[in-house]
């Protein structure tokens, strides 16, 4: 049998913890990996109090790592959640626990008070997906919905930032998390509880038990509309979220370019496949009007994206300028769409659209 995460996980499930159970089904579990013949894992107790007693655990552990068939050896790291340690670095701040392996389902459904789900994605990075997430968010919310905003991107969270908010979420019993209100929207991401800085460094699995976290332990609420702020490209995530939720749909968000209509050609394609119905595309940077002169230029081309809609048959839902005042919104935490004006209104218009359709 090859040697994978599974093959290792399924060896470390057989291991009985003190007071029932076992490392695996307690989720004790963090940072598997198999390099070769060799195995590296850290077992995070919940307490220092409760890794003091786990030695023999540990020590159990590395011996049935080490007797699988090809492992040479197993590097296994013995650490506490509230920062007890042994040979780790300290543990993360008491708090909501982000990161494990996914968890069986009973099928796709929506978290508890969560009528619609919008995800937002884009085949490419860099072509404002998570600017139109976030504003579009607040759009809805100045139109009267219940607006929550799930910040999806694992590995490049920017919602926090967008909306203004570093609030760190609450977890009063270390399960249900509850998440800040920025702007009349309730938001979520994996960016409250890491430094600005910090990395998440995760193989898929981990990212795809994340997702379940932040959809099913986050106390939404009642929303009309949770909108997901999804990472570029076509993975883990995309697939997690298409078949463990009751997806309303997907708006796709793409330059005018024909570099950028490659890609977003690709996440059409992706949620084909997956039977996730998107709502439209929409067309970011689409002009840019100098702010001295009055010229309109088209940096990244023009109606790419509309002449794409029409082909395939979908909706073009609007497009959107390259502004300056965008970017210094986005950088300052205060979304455009909350002022009067012409950027705000672009997004009012799409906001609008989707409501009227039943679609947020």
């Amino acid at each position: 049998m090859p040697l994978s995460n599974d093959v290792i996980l399924a060896e470390l499930s057989r291991i009985v913890l003190p007071g029932g159970g076992d490392p695996v089904s307690r989720d004790l579990i963090r940072a598997l990996s198999v390099e070769g013949d060799t195995v590296r894992f850290v077992i995070e107790a919940d307490s220092a109090e409760m890794a003091r007693g786990m030695e023999p655990v540990r020590a159990a552990a590395q011996a049935a790592v080490e007797a699988i068939p090809g492992v040479r050896r197993a590097s296994v790291v013995l650490t506490a959640h509230d920062g007890g340690q042994r040979g780790a670095p300290a543990a993360p701040a008491p708090g909501p626990r982000i990161g494990r392996h996914p968890t069986p389902d009973d099928g796709p459904r929506n978290p508890s008070g969560v009528d619609r789900i919008l995800a937002v994605a884009s085949g490419k990075g860099g072509v404002g997906k998570s600017t139109v997430a976030s504003n579009l968010a607040v759009a809805l919310a100045r139109q009267g919905r219940r607006v929550g905003l799930l910040d999806a991107d694992i590995y490049g969270p920017s919602l926090p930032r967008m909306m203004g908010t570093t609030r760190r979420p609450a977890s009063p019993d270390g399960k249900i998390i509850e998440p800040v209100q920025a702007h009349g929207v309730v938001m979520m991401s994996i960016g409250l509880l890491l430094k600005e800085e910090e990395a998440v460094v995760w193989r898929g699995p981990m990212l795809m038990g994340a997702l379940q976290q932040l959809l099913g332990q986050v106390d939404w609420g009642r929303l009309d509309v949770l909108v997901v702020d999804l990472p570029p490209g076509t993975g883990d995530i995309q697939l997690t979220l298409c078949q463990r939720t009751r997806l309303t749909g997907a708006l796709v968000v793409s330059t005018p370019q024909d570099v950028a209509l490659l890609d977003a050609r690709k996440a059409l394609d992706m949620f084909a496949k997956l039977g996730t119905p998107v709502l439209g595309l929409i067309e970011n940077m689409s002009t840019y009007i100098c702010p001295n002169c009055g010229h309109e230029a088209h940096i990244f081309g023009h109606g790419g994206v509309e002449a794409e809609a029409r082909k395939l048959g979908l909706p073009f839902l609007g497009a959107l300028p390259l502004a300056l005042e965008v970017r210094q919104a986005g950088d300052a935490g205060h979304p455009v769409a909350l002022d009067d004006g012409p950027m705000a209104d672009a997004y009012a218009r799409i906001a609008a659209r989707l409501i009227g359709g039943g679609m947020a």
